[in-house]
């Protein structure tokens, strides 16, 4: 935002250089919290090997309720780490002298884009380019001709669906709390803070949830394992 102090805003006040640096920054502290997890690994977790664990498993269980257990452990890697640098992202904005790179549109739409390139690969290869573009004429074939277009503008408004919803959420957040600040600069506006603060986390789900949806959508047969 605009006339907003960050501590990056002392090396320079350009906007692409503030968003490439507070992405990198969001970017460094997931790969921190992952390689801290990973440090002493113990069959008793604890401390932050046991927040992973149980984030990590309610991720997967999430994805087994979406596509099956198989799937949901195949697409584990990718979906739980989008959840924990968006969350990353989206939270650090909430800290003074920092801004959310998530409320740049550039991020999100990166991240909407790659997830749409992804599950699209993903379903060609395992059903083959014809056999995939087949599903979006429909059950009915001779109305193919109207159903194949609505699919294809159904996918690609996903892209619109995914970077959009995170980053209007996210924007707002922040402008929320920027008039919070100025409003109660010398009282620590604990409410407003824990809000945001599942804001935060309630975006990273919906995205991950949604990610789940368009891979399983894409890659699941008519049968789901139990």
């Amino acid at each position: 935002m605009d006339n907003v102090f960050t501590f990056f805003g002392l090396i320079s006040e350009s906007h692409g250089f503030l968003f490439l640096a507070h992405m990198i920054l969001s970017a460094v502290i997931a790969a921190l919290l992952a390689k801290k997890a990973m440090n002493n690994l113990q069959l008793v977790p604890q401390g932050m090997q046991n927040v992973m664990e149980a984030y990590v498993d309610g991720v997967w269980k999430m994805g087994a309720d979406v596509m099956g257990r198989a799937h949901a452990r195949k697409y584990l890697p990718l979906v739980a780490t989008l959840g924990l640098f968006i969350f990353v992202a989206n939270v650090i904005g909430i800290i003074p002298g920092f801004e959310a790179p998530s409320a740049n549109l550039n991020m999100t739409l990166a991240l909407a884009l790659a997830v749409f390139v992804y599950y699209n690969f993903e379903g060609i290869k395992l059903h083959g380019v014809v056999n995939y573009f087949k599903h979006f004429m429909g059950p009915v074939w001779w109305l193919a001709w109207l159903m194949f277009p609505v699919e294809i503008v159904s996918h690609i408004s996903r892209i619109i669906s995914l970077s959009f919803r995170l980053f209007g959420n996210i924007k707002g957040d922040d402008m929320f709390l920027a008039v919070i600040l100025m409003l109660a600069p010398w009282i620590l506006p604990l409410i407003p803070f824990a809000l945001l603060t599942f804001g935060a986390f309630l975006q990273a789900f919906i995205f991950m949830m949604l990610t789940y949806v368009y891979i399983g959508g894409a890659v699941q047969s008519d049968h789901i394992e139990p």
